[in-house]
């Protein structure tokens, strides 16, 4: 996130974590499956072309340095 411009996005949905680490792909884009994001631009670990939080505290937390309280809904 801190090496070229980034897109910020909250997702609402059922299981919202869950189903973006699912299009995302696994950290490490050669574990990662075919059709991932990840697996499709990932240069590797540290450049994985992509986050997504990994629980949803760490969604509420992480979305709060991108937009102010006002912004979440």
């Amino acid at each position: 996130m801190s090496s070229g411009p980034i897109v910020a996005a909250i997702l609402k949905k059922e299981n919202a974590v869950e189903e973006f680490r699912k299009l995302i792909g696994a950290t490490d884009p050669s574990q990662a499956a075919e059709g991932t994001i990840r697996k499709s631009f990932a240069e590797s670990k540290a450049k994985n072309a992509v986050h997504g939080s990994d629980s949803d505290e760490n969604a509420l937390i992480e979305s709060g340095f991108f937009f102010s309280s006002l912004e979440r809904f």
